[in-house]
C-alpha cells in the first residue's frame, strides 16, 4: 500500500554513490533516485558517462544518457588520482549503497574495491554490476548488450525464420540487469537493517539474459529441441502474432481453443476451428506453418480497423501494429501520464522524461538529469571537505576538462 508521502519518499533517507556507466548502473541509481534516494553521480572530469557523448544529442548530452540519469548530481572526480580516491571515499563515509560497473579486478586498483570501501564505510551496500562476473572465464570476456545477446543465443531465436539473426533493439539485458540491481540492492538494505553489516551483492548481465528467456530455456531443456526465430510469433500459442491487412499489419492474440474457435468464425473460416491440424493449441503450433497462410489470406481483405471492431465484438484480442511515433500520439499514453515534464529547477524543461512505471501516484521526484560536474562543489562541501582541497579539486577538473590551448568544453 502507498504511504501518504508517496512512493518518492521511500528511500528519502538513503544516499547513493553512483560510480557506473552506460545503461545498467545508471538505471538502478536513477530508480532510487525516482524513490527519493540522494543519489551522486561521480563521473570522470573530462568526458563523463559514455552516453554523454552518444547520438542523438539533446542540449548538450546523448539522449541515451538522458534517459538513465535524472534525479542526480554530478561530481567529477578523476579516481586514478590519490586525491580522487580519498575524495571518494570521504563521500562514502556519508553513503549507504555504491554501485560500480568496472571491468572486474578495475575497482581493486583503484583502491575502491568492497574491501576497500567497507573500511570507511562499515554498513555500505556496493552493488557490483558486470557483463559475466569476476570468475575465471567471466572476467576475460568483454561484455556489452548486443554481446551478451550474441552470447546468450537471444539474437539466434530473434527475426524472421529466413532472416539473419537480430538483436532486440532495446537494451533490454542492460535494462532488465538494472532492474536486478535495484531488487538486490533493496534486499541487501534490508539484510543491513538486521546485521548493520556491510553488504555485497552483484549483477551481471549474462545472468539476467538468461532469466529474460526463462521460458525459452526450459523448453529446451524439457525437450532437447533448439527454439528458433519467429518473427512476430510466440512460441507457445498460435496464432499470435501480426498478419498484414488491407492497410496495415494487425496484431491477434487467442491463448486457448474457444478464442480460435470465435476467431475462425469471425474470419468466415469455422472450417479451420474444426480441422484435425488445428484442433488444440498444441495442434496448431505444430501445424503453425500450414495455419499461417490460410490465415494471412482472410486478413488480407479486410483494413486494421475494420478487423480490430470486428474480432473485438468476437471477444478475440487484436490491435494496430503501431510505430513509436504512433504509440506515443495515443490517448492512452497521455490517459496513463506516461511522459512526464521534469521540474523546472536545472536544465531546461523541454524535455518529457519516461515516467519510472510504478509511480501512478505522480509522488516520485523528477529533477532533470545534470550536467557534468554540476555539484562538485555542493556534494564536496557537504561532505566536510575544506576549502583548499575543494579548489584542488575544482582545479584538477577543469584542467582535465580543458584541451590543451583551447576553452573549457560547456
Amino acid at each position: 500500500m502507498i504511504t501518504p508521502a508517496g512512493l518518492g519518499s521511500t528511500f528519502a533517507d538513503v544516499r547513493v554513490l553512483d560510480l557506473s556507466s552506460n545503461l545498467a548502473g545508471p538505471l538502478a541509481a536513477m530508480v532510487l533516485g525516482d524513490l527519493g534516494a540522494d543519489v551522486i553521480k561521480v563521473e570522470r572530469p573530462d568526458s563523463g558517462d559514455d552516453t554523454r557523448g552518444l547520438p542523438p544529442q539533446w542540449d548538450g548530452d546523448g539522449t541515451v544518457f538522458l534517459s538513465v540519469n535524472r534525479n542526480k548530481r554530478s561530481v567529477g572526480l578523476d579516481l586514478r588520482s590519490p586525491e580522487g580516491r580519498e575524495v571518494l571515499l570521504r563521500l562514502a563515509e556519508g553513503a549507504d549503497v555504491l554501485i560500480e560497473s568496472y571491468g572486474p579486478g578495475v575497482a581493486e586498483r583503484l583502491g575502491l574495491g568492497f574491501d576497500d570501501v567497507r573500511v570507511r564505510s562499515p554498513r555500505i551496500v556496493y552493488c557490483t554490476v558486470s557483463a559475466f562476473g569476476a570468475g575465471p572465464v567471466g572476467r576475460t570476456l568483454p561484455g556489452y548488450d548486443s554481446l551478451i545477446q550474441g552470447f546468450s543465443g537471444m539474437m539466434s531465436i530473434t527475426g524472421h525464420p529466413d532472416g539473419p539473426p537480430a538483436r532486440v533493439a532495446p537494451s533490454a539485458i542492460d535494462l532488465s540487469t538494472g532492474l536486478w540491481s535495484v531488487v538486490a540492492i533493496m534486499a541487501a538494505l534490508a539484510r543491513r537493517a538486521a546485521s548493520d553489516a556491510a553488504q555485497h551483492v552483484e549483477a551481471a548481465l549474462i545472468d539476467c539474459a538468461i532469466t529474460l528467456m526463462g521460458h525459452q530455456v526450459m523448453s529446451l531443456l524439457a525437450t532437447g529441441k533448439v527454439p528458433q526465430p519467429l518473427g512476430t510469433a510466440s512460441p507457445s500459442t498460435m496464432p499470435n502474432e501480426a498478419f498484414p491487412a488491407a492497410d496495415g499489419w494487425v496484431v491477434v492474440a487467442t491463448a486457448n481453443d474457444a478464442q480460435f474457435g470465435r476467431l475462425c468464425e469471425a474470419l468466415g473460416a469455422p472450417e479451420l476451428a474444426h480441422d484435425s491440424r488445428f484442433q488444440t493449441v498444441a495442434d496448431r503450433v505444430a501445424s503453425r506453418d500450414a495455419l499461417r497462410p490460410l490465415l494471412a489470406g482472410r486478413f488480407a481483405g479486410r483494413t486494421v480497423d475494420e478487423w480490430v471492431e470486428r474480432l473485438g465484438a468476437a471477444r478475440v484480442a487484436a490491435g494496430r501494429l503501431q510505430g513509436l511515433h504512433e504509440a506515443l500520439e495515443h490517448p492512452l499514453i497521455e490517459e496513463r501520464g506516461l511522459l512526464v515534464r521534469p521540474d523546472a529547477e536545472g536544465r531546461s524543461e523541454d524535455l518529457l522524461q519516461v515516467r519510472v512505471p510504478i509511480d501512478v501516484d505522480g509522488s516520485c521526484a523528477r529533477r532533470p538529469p545534470p550536467r557534468l560536474g554540476e555539484h562538485t562543489e555542493e556534494v564536496l562541501r557537504e561532505a566536510g571537505l575544506d576549502d583548499d582541497m575543494i579548489a584542488s579539486v575544482l582545479s584538477r577538473t577543469a584542467a582535465d576538462r580543458t584541451p590543451s590551448g583551447s576553452a573549457p568544453r560547456r
